[in-house]
């Protein structure tokens, strides 16, 4: 099971890059089966590039250091 607290740290370590974007991250949720859900916000919340964002950055980094995460999605308002 993936512990929010190990996701939560490793997001402590991407947020500097996304601020300096006038972006940010914020975790909703991490799930049984390692899928972890995130909010961007600031710049990055709609931004045409989001997706690569969430692939390229913020999942490839969690799956790199927080063993059994699966997949990073996004939030989105309703779900």
């Amino acid at each position: 099971m993936v512990e929010k607290t190990d996701v939560a740290a490793v997001l402590e370590l991407i947020r500097p890059s996304l601020q300096a974007d006038g972006g940010d991250v914020k975790l909703i949720d991490v799930s049984e089966d390692g899928i972890v859900t995130v909010e961007l916000q600031g710049a990055c919340k709609g931004c045409p590039m989001s997706e690569m964002t969430l692939a390229n950055g913020v999942e490839r980094i969690l799956k790199e250091r927080v063993p059994g995460v699966e997949r990073v999605v996004p939030y989105h308002e309703g779900y």
